[in-house]
């Protein structure tokens, strides 16, 4: 059975809003998909680990990804590793640049779960991040001008030779991000 994993943002959950979005609508209209929405945890080695084998438990079946914010990023990370398919939303590029901020004690947005990040937890994201995007075909990357978070040019000169998206406005959420989902699955299941 082919899946997809929807990797949730830094501090987030899979009760996100994109997260649900995408549950229901691959319900509706991709049922024969499994759809595997994983609680990431903040910490990038740890994240990975439960990463790799969700895609090695299924492996040789079909896996893609969809990622947003940190998700994107590790997306990429999956997608270099496996040679997955992988649609990227408004992904975090380089990481561990913008990671001081969390330093000490923080909560989750959604089940309020605390969570203590230190200096040795930004150098796990810095290990984990690709030199390179060698399969360039392998990525349908959405951006919004109007990130507040990341800077959409970031990941505009990360991924370019890759298909990328770009709408002007919008912000880190991606406003109407749900009127994707059609182009987002038909990019997936393509050959």
């Amino acid at each position: 059975m082919p899946t997809l994993l929807y990797l949730h943002g830094f501090n987030s959950s899979p009760e996100s809003k994109k997260a649900q979005q995408t549950k229901r609508w691959f319900e509706q209209n991709a049922p024969e998909i499994e759809f595997i929405c994983p609680s990431l945890p903040p910490y990038g080695s740890a994240a990975m680990a439960l990463l790799e084998k969700l895609v090695t438990d299924r492996l040789p079946d079909s896996v893609t990804v969809i990622g947003s914010s940190m998700g994107g990023f590790f997306a990429t990370c999956l997608a270099e590793q496996y040679n997955l398919k992988a649609v990227l939303v408004n992904p975090a590029v380089s990481p561990d640049r913008g990671l001081q901020k969390w330093l000490g004690e923080n909560a989750n947005y959604h089940t309020g779960e605390k969570w203590l990040f230190e200096p040795q937890h930004i150098d796990e994201y810095r290990r984990l991040d690709p030199p390179e995007i060698k399969n360039k075909n392998n990525y349908l990357v959405l951006l919004q001008s109007g990130d507040e978070v990341l800077d959409y040019r970031d990941a505009q000169q990360r991924y370019s030779g890759c298909k990328i998206i770009l709408e002007s406005g919008g912000d880190h959420s991606f406003i109407d991000y749900h009127q994707h989902l059609k182009n987002i699955h038909q990019f997936l299941v393509s050959a």
